[in-house]
């Protein structure tokens, strides 16, 4: 089977990475001139199933819960498997006691516990959630990984290309999200900084609830650090406001005041394509099979998606399915 799949984000490398698996001859277009620069590389990468339910529906968990390892599998070393730690100021202990009641996976830590699990944070916090078994990755670095994994498994690329002017295809996986002519689809902009400083280290994601503006910090290589919490609704991809990068600096500063010494390495806008309800679709049309809606939730879901779109290419006088609907039906039957 020959199969072209449009977009080069998060959504087209796993399902490219799927079809290469099961023995699909594929190429995969993208209309960017390089890897990178769409709203997967400004993702927070972390694999966070049972944090994300604080907001998402259940099956979020059920589609994300093996994501970690579809990861270490597809881009061995990417993936670190320390948790996510949630911590609240003692003012804001209503929040944390919101967040324990709408998630699950987690066990209270106090404390002392705290100081153990992130030295940097001692004294800061006297109560937090502990999930043990999320994990987290680089985005940019995991979707490189992937790339030259694809690469290796004599995936083709052409970069710099409509998918229009491409022909001679069996079928098509359309991932390109936002650029998908879908009248449902709206866009949800999610703004992020990078910073570096020596002063910090972090072991996990850390999330800092707040009543006005929650945050969350994910650690990387050299003593950088995702900061990010934004979910504007908007389509505008431009450039950070000053409003969301005051709120973000000052609430990393709130999280350890340290911060407040780092470089700003980078600044950077996602525009994420979302349905009505914040779950992500798989459906067909003609030869076409579209993957979109992945929200906030792209590294965590699309190797599930991806999955899914792969099962019906290969599966013959598949009816149209709505990935969440027939996941609904099968928890309930």
């Amino acid at each position: 089977m020959r199969v072209l799949v449009q977009g080069a984000g998060v959504a087209g490398l796993t399902a490219a990475f799927e079809l290469a698996s099961r023995g699909a001859a594929v190429t995969v277009s993208e209309i960017r001139p390089s890897l990178g620069g769409n709203a997967s590389w400004f993702a927070g990468g972390m694999l966070a199933p049972w944090c994300e339910c604080e907001s998402a529906e259940q099956l979020v968990l059920d589609l994300g819960r093996d994501a970690a390892d579809w990861w270490d599998t597809a881009t061995p070393g990417q993936v670190t498997r320390a948790g996510t730690l949630v911590v609240a100021a003692p003012r804001d202990a209503g929040e944390l006691d919101r967040f324990a009641s709408r998630t699950s996976g987690h066990r209270r830590v106090d404390e002392d516990e705290i100081a153990l699990l992130e030295p940097d944070l001692a004294g800061r916090f006297r109560r937090g959630l502990l999930f043990p078994d999320e994990a987290h990755l680089d985005p940019r670095q995991a979707m490189t990984a992937l790339y030259d994994r694809l690469a290796a498994m004599e995936v083709a690329f052409r970069f710099g290309t409509d998918a229009r002017r491409i022909f001679g295809f069996d079928r098509q996986i359309d991932c390109t999200g936002m650029a998908t002519v879908d009248g449902r689809l709206r866009g949800v902009r999610g703004e992020m900084l990078i910073l570096r400083t020596p002063d910090v280290s972090l072991s996990r994601p850390v999330r800092l609830l707040h009543r006005r503006f929650p945050l969350y910090v994910v650690p990387r290589a050299d003593h950088r650090f995702m900061i990010g919490a934004t979910m504007i609704e908007s389509q505008s991809g431009g450039s950070i406001t000053v409003r969301s990068m005051m709120e973000l600096l000052s609430t990393a500063c709130a999280l350890y005041p340290a911060f407040g010494e780092a470089e700003v390495l980078e600044t950077g806008v996602g525009v994420r394509p979302a349905f009505p309800n914040n779950l992500p679709l798989v459906e067909a049309s003609g030869d076409t099979v579209r993957i979109n809606g992945l929200y906030r939730h792209g590294f965590l879901l699309a190797p599930a998606m991806a999955r899914q779109a792969a099962d019906f290419l290969f599966s013959k006088d598949k009816p149209v399915e709505l990935a969440h609907e027939t996941d609904r039906q099968r928890r309930s039957a």
